[in-house]
C-alpha cells in the first residue's frame, strides 16, 4: 500500500494504522481516532522499534507492511508458496520458527514463505502421514504443536549457515560479491556540506570493485554510477540481483543523515528479527566494523540487526554499511577526502577477505 502519513495528518488511512496499533497493544483500547497526535506519533516509534525498521515515526510503505504483517498469527490463515505473490507476516516467520526447531533444514526465518519453507513443510507432512501437499492448515498447525519440542533453542539454522560457510572458507578469489551503491539517479540520498549519499557510494563502490577484482574476486554492482541512472532501483531489486547469481556475499554502501549535526560516526547493520538473525551477516558486520574504526577516527556507532527488505530478501549473507553523516561537519569533511575514502575501501576489501579466510588463517 503507497502510503505516508506522519504526526499532524489526519484522515481514513490514520485511522487505519491507530486500529491496528490499538490491536497489537500499542495503544489502548478505544484510542481510536481520524488524528496523528502525539499519541500516535510515540506508539508507532515504539512499533518501529520493535520491528527494527528505521524509526522516524513516519508510516510509510514499509512500516505499513509491517502492520500489516503483523496482524497475523499461525493458524489465522492458510499458508501455503505461491512464486508471483508470496506470504509473509509474523504467521510464516513462527512456522519456519517451528519447522527449524524440529530439525527440518529450511535456512533464514525470514517471514517469507519461499521455495525452502515449502520443501521443508513438505517433509514435515511427510514425516507425520499427511498429505504432502505444502498447505500450511488448520491441521498442520495442530500437529506441529503436538511436536514442537518441550525447550527450544540452539537454533539449529545457525549450525547448517556454520556448516555451508565452513566448506566456503577456500579463499576469496573464486567468490562472487555483489557491491551496492545505494541510491542514485532521480534519488540521491543524504545530501550535506555539498556532498551526496548516491555519489560517495559509487566512489566507494568502485574503490572496493578495483581492491578486490585485484585479488581474483567476481564483483558485480547492482546499478551504473548516478549519473548514468534515470530511474530508482528499490531495495527488492537490489537483493534479486544478488539472488539471481548466487552471490556469496551483499555489501550496500550508504552515508547517514538527520536534521540534527551532532550525530556522527560509522555504523553496521544485519538481517536479524525477534526470533532470528543472519549469523553470517551479525559476523561480516562486526568485521567491518572492526576494520574500518580501527584505520580511520570515525566514531564507533557499532553493528545492529535491521529488517529491512535488502537484509531480509537476500539468500546470502548481506550487510549494509553507513559511512559516516553527511550532516556532520566532520563525517562530511572526512568523506569528501579521497585518501579517506581509499582508506574505507581498504577496510571492507580486508574484512572480504578476513570472512572467506580459511580456518588455519584466522585461528588464534
Amino acid at each position: 500500500m503507497d502510503v505516508r502519513v506522519a504526526r499532524g495528518d489526519s484522515g481514513p488511512i490514520v485511522a487505519e494504522v491507530r486500529s491496528r496499533l490499538v490491536r497489537l497493544g500499542y495503544l489502548p483500547a478505544g484510542a481510536g481516532g481520524f488524528d496523528f497526535d502525539d499519541d500516535a506519533d510515540r506508539a508507532i516509534r515504539a512499533f518501529q522499534q520493535n520491528r527494527r525498521i528505521s524509526v522516524d515515526g513516519v508510516v510509510g510503505p514499509t512500516t505499513f507492511r509491517h502492520l500489516e504483517e503483523a496482524r497475523w498469527s499461525l493458524g489465522d490463515r492458510v499458508l501455503w508458496f505461491s512464486a508471483a505473490h508470496p506470504h509473509t507476516g509474523d504467521d510464516v516467520e513462527d512456522l519456519q520458527r517451528r519447522l527449524s526447531d524440529l530439525g527440518f533444514a529450511l535456512g533464514r526465518v525470514d517471514g517469507i514463505f519461499g521455495t525452502k519453507t515449502d520443501a521443508a513443510l513438505r517433509e514435515f507432512q511427510r514425516n507425520v502421514g499427511m498429505p504432502t501437499d505444502g498447505t500450511c492448515g488448520w491441521n498442520t498447525v495442530v500437529a506441529l504443536g503436538r511436536l514442537a519440542k518441550a525447550v527450544r533453542g540452539g537454533r539449529p539454522e545457525r549450525l547448517w549457515d556454520e556448516h555451508a560457510h565452513a566448506s566456503n572458507r577456500t579463499g576469496i578469489a573464486d567468490k562472487m560479491i555483489v557491491l551496492d551503491p545505494g541510491h542514485g539517479g532521480p534519488d540521491p540520498g543524504v545530501e550535506g556540506h555539498g556532498l551526496s549519499e548516491a555519489v560517495i557510494a559509487d566512489d566507494l563502490a568502485r574503490r572496493i570493485e578495483g581492491r578486490l577484482a585485484a585479488i581474483g574476486t567476481q564483483v558485480l554492482l547492482t546499478r551504473p554510477p548516478s549519473r548514468f541512472l534515470d530511474h530508482v532501483i528499490g531495495e527488492g531489486a537490489r537483493a534479486s540481483i544478488a539472488n539471481e547469481v548466487s552471490a556469496d556475499l551483499m555489501i550496500s554502501l550508504h552515508a547517514d543523515g538527520i536534521a540534527s549535526q551532532r550525530p556522527q560516526g560509522v555504523a553496521t547493520y544485519y538481517f536479524g528479527s525477534s526470533l532470528n538473525e543472519s549469523e553470517l551477516g551479525r559476523r561480516f558486520a562486526e568485521l567491518v566494523q572492526e576494520e574500518i574504526v580501527k584505520r580511520t577516527d570515525l566514531v564507533d556507532c557499532r553493528s545492529h540487526p535491521k529488517t529491512w527488505d535488502m537484509l531480509r530478501t537476500t539468500q546470502m549473507p548481506a550487510v549494509r554499511i553507513e559511512v559516516g553523516y553527511l550532516t556532520h561537519t566532520g563525517d562530511a569533511a572526512r568523506l569528501s577526502q579521497p585518501r579517506f575514502r581509499d582508506t574505507l575501501a581498504e577496510a571492507v576489501a580486508a574484512a572480504a577477505v578476513s570472512f572467506f579466510s580459511p580456518m588455519s588463517e584466522t585461528a588464534g
